[in-house]
């Protein structure tokens, strides 16, 4: 169980600016590929900018429902869920692993959520030029939030996620580095984002929720 095992083994804790756990190691080569291998349209090529949230997914009403023409709907995000679970056979075996109970115990201990009637939610995200993150806490509903990076490409590990204290001082920079995640459980003062830097191609990862609102993926 590589992710567990990241967690016990290979994580460490800080408490600035908030409590948060970096942690390397969690995904199989053959997890990073199907990451890797996602077709994620760009936004750009699109004709749509980056507004500092992920809430683009198309921007204008004809993205997001389809064209009258009969253009498809574009979706800029990828949900890993049962109904496209056969493209990503090694990711699901990583979402079985997070709905274990061994697992999410493990979490909820750090924590100090109580993880046991949750659901879990995995989002494949490939940034590229122009994005960026205005800093924000997320919903009550994401009872634990994190990133894993994938970087295969050598962009600068600067390209990590910026947290930040109560006056949105920027803090620190958790690196972007290969296998490497990060998780935290929402707050008041939770400030994270990326403020606006260069990716030469793209910028992979995977986000990691625990959530309370129904996904294909409820813990055991």
């Amino acid at each position: 169980m590589t992710f567990l095992s990241s967690i016990l083994n290979k994580c460490k804790k800080f408490d600035t600016p908030f409590e948060h756990w970096v942690y390397n190691d969690a995904l199989s080569e053959e997890a990073m590929q199907e990451i890797i291998n996602a077709d994620i349209p760009n936004v750009s090529d699109h004709n749509l900018t980056h507004d500092g949230t992920r809430a683009i997914d198309g921007g204008a009403a004809e993205f997001r429902e389809g064209i009258a023409s009969g253009g498809k709907a574009i979706k800029f995000r990828c949900f890993v869920t049962k109904e496209n679970a056969n493209n990503f056979p090694n990711l699901v075996k990583f979402i079985k692993e997070l709905q274990s109970k061994e697992a999410y115990e493990t979490l909820s201990k750090l924590v100090n959520k109580d993880l046991s009637n949750s659901y879990v939610r995995v989002e494949i995200i490939c940034d590229r030029k122009g994005f960026w993150l205005k800093p924000h806490c997320d919903i009550k509903e994401k009872l634990v939030s994190g990133l894993i990076f994938v970087n295969k490409l050598n962009e600068s590990e600067d390209l990590g996620t910026d947290l930040y204290n109560e006056k949105l001082e920027k803090v620190k920079t958790v690196p972007y580095k290969d296998n490497c995640g990060y998780f935290f459980t929402s707050g008041p003062n939770t400030w994270h984002g990326m403020e606006k830097k260069e990716i030469v191609k793209e910028r992979r990862c995977l986000q990691v929720n625990y959530v309370t609102f129904p996904t294909d993926w409820k813990v055991e």
